[in-house]
């Protein structure tokens, strides 16, 4: 089996876990038991990028589109939440992970916000792996709400509309601070970005597994990775293979 190559190793992974609930269907399982199972999934993908040395590990658990879904799953998917954060923080914070949440906490019931704000709190100093959670979170949303802040600055003389570029732009995004992702995978054998970083994967690499999410973990990420490493990104540029940049 090809070896990964370390110094190749993106500094930043996203991945749209999809698929829990196609995974319990064709097992004759409730619906719960693959978000469940999921849940797992997340524990042993998490452990695989610390062993592999990804820098940040951004994860889609929950979008503004999934409130859509019948109210029990909903609830079924803020319990599993619930369960995650009181059962894994510790050992996330002994293990030197820092929590980031991005999306949007209005309209979310009160405990969900201050477990998701412990989180980040309680994880702030950490220097391990960041590990991003998407939560309540549309790109959408996100683009318009910074143009938002960006228009009430001018308005407000805060800001010189000539200083308005890529750069300042991306500072009043949730993911400020953050390296944009090298590589989104997404599972479920979909193969559409879902309203998921939309500004910041426009380089990115993507790798759409056919597996669903419950049954993903160091195998499937490391063969992600070296799908990976098998691409050539030019960024716009010409190959590297004919004198380009890679």
């Amino acid at each position: 089996m090809t070896s990964l190559i370390p110094d190749l190793i993106p500094k930043h992974v996203a991945i749209i876990m999809d698929g829990n609930g196609r995974w319990a269907s064709q097992r004759g399982l409730p619906r719960f038991e693959g978000h469940r199972r999921g849940v797992e999934a997340l524990r042993r993908t998490i452990r695989a990028a610390e062993e592999l040395g990804i820098r940040y590990l951004t994860v889609y658990s929950f979008s503004s589109e999934n409130w859509k879904r019948p109210a029990a799953e909903v609830s079924d998917l803020m319990g599993l939440l619930r369960r995650f954060i009181r059962n894994d923080l510790a050992e996330l914070h002994a293990r030197n992970i820092r929590i980031r949440v991005i999306g949007v906490k209005e309209g979310l019931a009160p405990d969900i916000v201050a477990l998701l704000d412990e989180s980040e709190h309680l994880t702030q100093s950490n220097t391990g792996l960041t590990f991003v959670v998407a939560f309540n979170y549309g790109a959408r949303r996100e683009i318009t709400d910074a143009a938002r802040l960006i228009a009430e600055a001018v308005k407000a003389g805060q800001l010189d509309p000539q200083a308005i570029d890529e750069k300042l732009f991306a500072s009043y995004l949730n993911t400020d601070g953050i390296p944009d992702p090298e590589l989104v995978i997404r599972t479920s054998g979909e193969q559409r970005l879902s309203n998921f970083l939309l500004w910041q994967a426009s380089y990115s690499e993507f790798v759409f597994t056919a597996g669903h999410w419950p049954d993903f973990g160091r195998e499937s990420l490391v063969e992600a990775l070296l799908h990976y490493q098998s691409r050539d990104r030019r960024f716009g540029g010409l190959s590297s293979a004919i004198g380009g940049v890679r």
